[in-house]
């Protein structure tokens, strides 16, 4: 019955309505922010390395390694597959074009998430909740969106992780039970996440990095090695994309459809995820981690699901259901389900045997990342309904929640794929029908936090975040964290405007 239901709002949540908003409010803040994710690559970048961590918050790579974490999931393999097999070769070019849009929404959700964080436990915590009490002053939608996250990172989007990395265990023939399977996730998820955010932080900032490296060099030298194919893949990509490609013209909606559908759910941008990542990171700014979550929506999209992308296309290991679902428009692989599968068979063209082993590695890292990034996000939330209650009492929802992802993730290493897929999609949905709203009610503040960020840059400054110099309000740590720890550059600030003459207000109207 659950499945059945969940198979339903899946339906209802990802209606076409959704992927207009998602694209539409992306190219609202892009068009408004004049395009920063194209302009301002070189301080996206700048801002990975700048900055540490303090007792209060994470170094701004940390951020921008566990948001990324929560990126780079099982969408960027299984997610890319199942578009590919089910919208053909040109969902590829959808999945590019929601990432370049998507990055002026992460870049704006990240950034109030700064704006309004708070700190619980002597850590800082934010997110969609977060801002949309103190900036939207809508404390109602707050709490929905809270509770909706806490669905999705706890019971809805651990599901297809698991079920991710136990299928893909299964590609190795080795008759590994998926109990068992579930059993080492379980632990080593409470291994690791009982150490608190500094941990998983710490833990992203090495593992991410690397697997995202090889991931990709390997993705490389599988189109060197097929170099023919290079010149008509990316042939059918556009022409399918654009309905040019009489093949696969019957499904060009779900072409649509799925490149969006499913480099939403990787990118993670709009729906607010990435937000919480964002909101602990110890920055003077909260431009610069907005810049820096931008980026990762780049790595995650342009880079890791378009490296999976090239593997399948480029060694022709994939194929397309018909609309019916149930024949083939094409099967190069028989009997192959849309998923880890088709990126193992495209590693075997090059080295036979190592397709297996190297993706059920790729996607434990990939997916156990994200696992721990949902640790993240569930906990802001649960520490946002229970702002009122204890200290005590809210580091014991913190090993609640922990807890609750790992037991529905040893759980759903026993499911099936499309049953994961499903209830991961209906959380998803949610919290984007509620963020990405907000975001377009906010765009005014993100477009001034922009403004303000590269008033100061052109003054030749450091930028850091004066509340009252913007006119923001409701953002009481801002004081509390300039005062501590950038006096210098306050000062560094006013010295600079006073030279000119002219207020910020006036500079940046």
């Amino acid at each position: 019955m659950l499945d059945s239901l969940a198979s339903t709002l899946n339906g209802f949540l990802w209606a076409p309505a959704l992927v207009y908003l998602a694209l539409g409010v992306g190219i609202f803040l892009s068009i408004g922010m004049k395009f920063p994710q194209f302009r301002l690559i070189k301080d996206m970048v700048h801002q990975l390395v700048r900055g540490g961590s303090s007792e209060n918050g994470v170094s701004s790579f940390q951020g921008f390694a566990m948001a990324l974490g929560g990126r780079v999931g099982t969408g960027n393999i299984a997610g890319v597959a199942s578009a590919i097999g089910t919208g053909g070769p040109g969902a590829v070019f959808w999945m590019w074009i929601i990432a370049l849009v998507s990055a002026g929404s992460a870049f704006s959700e990240s950034a109030l998430a700064q704006v309004y964080k708070r700190k619980v436990l002597n850590q800082y915590r934010g997110g969609p909740a977060y801002y949309i009490e103190k900036g939207l002053k809508a404390k109602p939608l707050a709490i929905i969106f809270a509770c909706a996250t806490i669905l999705a990172m706890t019971i809805t989007g651990p599901t297809v992780q698991a079920n991710a990395i136990s299928t893909a265990f299964k590609g190795l023939n080795l008759n590994i039970n998926p109990l068992v399977v579930g059993i080492v996730i379980f632990v080593l998820f409470l291994l690791v996440t009982i150490g608190g955010l500094k941990r998983i932080g710490s833990f992203a900032s090495y593992v991410v990095p690397i697997m995202a490296i090889v991931y990709i060099v390997l993705a490389i030298i599988i189109l060197i090695a097929n170099a023919k194919q290079i010149g008509p893949m990316f042939a059918l990509i556009f022409r399918s994309a654009f309905n040019q490609e009489a093949l696969f013209g019957g499904i060009f909606g779900q072409c649509v459809m799925m490149g969006v559908k499913r480099g939403i759910y990787s990118n993670e941008a709009g729906w607010g995820s990435g937000a919480h990542a964002a909101a602990t990171a110890e920055v003077s700014h909260p431009a610069k981690q907005g810049l820096a979550q931008a980026f990762s929506v780049y790595v995650d999209t342009l880079m890791v699901c378009t490296a999976t992308a090239l593997m399948i296309l480029s060694t022709g290991c994939y194929n397309v259901l018909a609309l019916d679902g149930k024949s083939f428009i094409v099967e190069n692989l028989p009997g192959v389900e849309a998923g880890p599968g088709y990126v193992q068979r495209a590693i075997d063209t090059l080295i036979p045997g190592f397709g297996a082993p190297f993706i059920t590695i790729a996607i434990f890292f990939f997916a156990f990342t994200t696992l721990l990034s949902f640790a993240v996000y569930a906990d802001a939330n649960i520490q946002y309904i229970m702002n009122a209650v204890s200290d005590k009492a809210k580091k014991y929802a913190y090993f609640f929640g922990v807890i609750i992802i790992a037991t529905l993730s040893l759980f759903a290493s026993m499911k099936d794929m499309t049953t994961a897929w499903n209830y991961a999609d209906v959380g998803v949905g949610i919290m984007c029908w509620l963020n990405l709203p907000v975001l377009a009610l906010m765009a005014p503040k993100s477009f001034r936090l922009l403004k303000d960020y590269e008033y100061q840059k052109h003054l030749g400054l450091d930028p850091v975040f004066i509340p009252e110099d913007i006119g923001f309000d409701n953002c009481e740590l801002w004081d509390e964290i300039v005062e501590e720890k950038y006096s210098d550059l306050k000062a560094a600030k006013k010295a600079a405007e006073s030279k000119t003459g002219v207020t910020e207000a006036e500079a940046i109207k």
